[in-house]
């Protein structure tokens, strides 16, 4: 059975209905939450625990081990049950993680934190939600648009969490942010719910497992490209803020400032490749993302200047547009009757490849600061060639 209500009211009518708005708001919530910490916490744990490079890298490490192996049960979960409440419950999930941020003294006592803050349940059932609620003529946009309500939610919350930081503690920001997350799982329960289409009717050798299913040669090609994109990503991304406070001396509020910049790029750069990829394919989008980034991250190499920082980190925003850009091209390939299991694969996949990505990103980060940027300029570039020519099928 498809959507029990497809959502006459829409919001904006030629863009998003009911249920996407509804999704886009909680986007929003739940990253204004995130962004008043997520951006500031490596500056946090270094200033304030007295955490190295590579104890940050560990802990990022932790995030995505867990991140990668939720991603496959919340895609199990979706194709069972109703996926909002799976996406509900991944919110529920992050509520405890900055409260027991709040309470760490030592880098060790932030590891159950990071384990709560790498329960990722809801993605498959996010991508399969969205392919069967959307408006098929504009799926790259639709996803692009709700990874823009994402990006939005950031836009000035790096900020106002610099801010807080600086004047109250980074204690009462985690405690608000614990409060935005719980408020962006409620919203998830007024979505139309999306029953498991008459599983019953599905015959068992239909049923496939994760294991057959990765042997498709489609779901394996998509699942390495996804583990490369992935990887780069999380080799530098926990270290920018870092880079910035290190090498450049900016203080909590300008990082925080910047930080804004780079999410109003996501949310802007996001709609843009979105339409690129409606109009053209989603692989140029995909291509072009990767070209921005790296263009971006060469600017941070070369300038400490703040307003081509400016420039740098608003075209780093492209780094989170790449997720949503990689689920368009995934989401319509999958059978109906599997579609969270069948995405859950390489988003799984790409999570395990950058399990490793920031504790290599932080002892390249200790050699020199300018090391995992470097690399990441050089792989991107020939990652968006690839993509460019047609490493996949049909996208």
């Amino acid at each position: 059975m498809s959507v029990s209500a497809r959502t006459a009211d829409s919001f904006p009518s030629h863009l998003l209905n009911r249920d996407l708005a509804l999704i886009f708001a909680s986007n929003f919530f739940g990253s204004f939450g995130d962004g008043l910490y997520s951006y500031l916490l490596p500056v946090y744990m270094t200033r304030t625990l007295g955490t190295s490079s590579t104890e940050i890298g560990i802990l990022y490490a932790i995030v995505n081990l867990f991140g990668a192996s939720t991603l496959l049960l919340g895609g199990i979960l979706a194709d069972r049950y109703d996926p909002k409440k799976v996406m509900a419950v991944g919110w529920a999930l992050w509520v405890p993680a900055p409260i027991l941020f709040a309470l760490a003294r030592t880098w060790p006592e932030m590891i159950l934190g990071m384990v709560f803050w790498g329960f990722w349940l809801g993605g498959p059932p996010t991508t399969s939600y969205v392919v069967r609620a959307a408006d098929k003529n504009r799926l790259t946009l639709s996803f692009a648009t709700l990874s823009a309500g994402w990006a939005l939610g950031y836009v000035f919350s790096p900020a106002i969490g610099g801010y807080l930081a600086s004047t109250v503690g980074m204690r009462v920001v985690f405690l608000l942010a614990s409060t935005l997350y719980a408020s962006a799982g409620i919203v998830l329960l007024f979505i139309t719910s999306q029953r498991p289409a008459d599983r019953v009717q599905i015959h068992s050798e239909q049923e496939r497992s994760i294991f057959k299913l990765l042997r498709e040669r489609k779901v394996l090609r998509l699942s390495i490209l996804f583990a490369l994109i992935m990887f780069n990503l999380m080799m530098f991304r926990p270290f920018i803020s870092r880079f910035l406070a290190d090498i450049y001396s900016y203080s909590e509020v300008e990082i925080g400032v910047l930080g804004s910049v780079l999410f109003f790029g996501a949310a802007f750069l996001g709609i843009l490749l979105g339409r690129i990829g409606d109009r053209w394919r989603t692989r140029y989008a995909l291509a072009t993302a990767l070209v921005f980034c790296s263009l971006s991250l060469a600017l941070l190499l070369v300038s400490g200047d703040f307003y081509i920082l400016a420039i740098a980190l608003f075209l780093a925003g492209c780094s989170y547009t790449m997720w949503s850009l990689m689920n368009a091209i995934i989401g319509p390939l999958a059978p109906e009757f599997s579609r969270a299991r069948w995405t859950s694969i390489p988003q799984a996949i790409g999570m395990f490849s950058s399990t490793i990505a920031p504790f290599i990103g932080g002892v390249l980060y200790d050699v020199s600061p300018r090391y995992p940027f470097a690399i990441a300029i050089a792989t991107m570039l020939v990652l968006s060639l690839l993509v460019a020519t047609k490493i996949f099928d049909k996208a």
